[in-house]
């Protein structure tokens, strides 16, 4: 394990809410955010300012926006695909980081943004200069990473690739997701080595779905190569729209109780975690898919 304490971003207000069928409600987002404040979370992705039309669930994101407190510790962060979405997110005032998405295939690229693979790439790194130049920070994520459902295999070399172009525009960090959970933890420590080698330094961030009950090892695997921040996703929720067949993201509590356990820190509170779990399976009407908050708690 090259490190003993990571960053977590919590994802479940966006990611995790994005592709549910039931319409959630304002003030429920509103408190989740203000439970993962309370476990320990510091930077969380709020939402994304995308065509409501296209993602419904999230197209309250002034709305919610407006009413996140206000707390010089935490990091709001807001998903953005283009030029227009970015200007609405920096026009609330409210949110701090710009996440910006560019793709390793074409074929997913044009369902997901409208955009080719290089043109998502452009956009991207446009992003982050504007995110530079009102004040905020900007991320980059290489969505499809570890594989593309339209496409399959996706060449590691692509990656590596894609990565030295992305950090030219030098964002905050670069975030590997393998949007439709297909990685695996060799292939894993091999790209976030090599991704680390190419970027200089630039930190790496990863992103993972439990599709096929890869992700928790997947994330052991991604941070004793290096990387130095996990996303995860409160309860196990999540999934793409334009991703058939992808999963939750892996969950939060699994992911704390892993590192943690496992002698890296986190700085999230898990039993915080998990009582904002079972809070949040109320909500939700349904069992979550997250193991640990269903579990005994040990050491007891």
């Amino acid at each position: 394990m090259k490190q003993t304490s990571i960053e977590i971003v919590e994802v479940g207000p966006r990611d995790g809410l994005q592709n549910e069928a039931l319409a959630v409600a304002t003030a429920d987002k509103l408190a989740l955010i203000y439970r993962a404040i309370g476990y320990g979370a510091r930077r969380i992705e709020v939402t994304s300012f995308v065509n409501p039309k296209k993602v419904p669930q999230l197209a309250d994101a002034e709305e919610l926006v407006a009413q996140l407190p206000d707390r010089d510790d935490v990091t709001y962060v807001g998903l953005v695909l283009n030029r227009r979405g970015a200007e609405r997110a920096i026009a609330t005032g409210r949110i701090d980081e710009l996440g910006a998405v560019c793709v390793t295939s074409d074929s997913f690229g044009i369902r997901n943004q409208g955009q080719t693979s290089d043109e998502s790439l452009a956009a991207a790194m446009e992003i982050v200069a504007l995110a530079k130049s009102a004040g905020r920070s900007g991320q980059i994520t290489i969505a499809t990473a570890f594989g593309c459902p339209f496409e399959g295999e996706i060449a590691i070399g692509r990656v590596v690739e894609m990565a030295k172009r992305v950090a030219d525009a030098a964002p905050r960090e670069i975030a590997l997701a393998d949007t439709i959970g297909v990685g695996v933890p060799s292939q894993v420590a091999d790209m976030v080595g090599r991704v680390r080698e190419a970027v200089s330094g630039l930190p790496v961030r990863v992103h993972f779905h439990n599709t096929r009950n890869t992700g928790l090892a997947n994330v052991w695997a991604a941070v004793a190569e290096g990387a130095a921040t996990v996303d995860a996703s409160l309860g196990g929720l999540g999934g793409c729209p334009f991703a058939p067949g992808a999963a939750g993201n892996v969950p939060t509590e699994d992911v704390v109780y892993l590192l943690e356990r496992g002698g890296v820190a986190t700085g999230l509170d898990l039993p915080a975690i998990v009582d904002a779990a079972t809070w949040f399976t109320g909500v939700m009407g349904r069992p979550l898919p997250a193991m640990v908050s269903k579990a005994p708690a040990f050491p007891g």
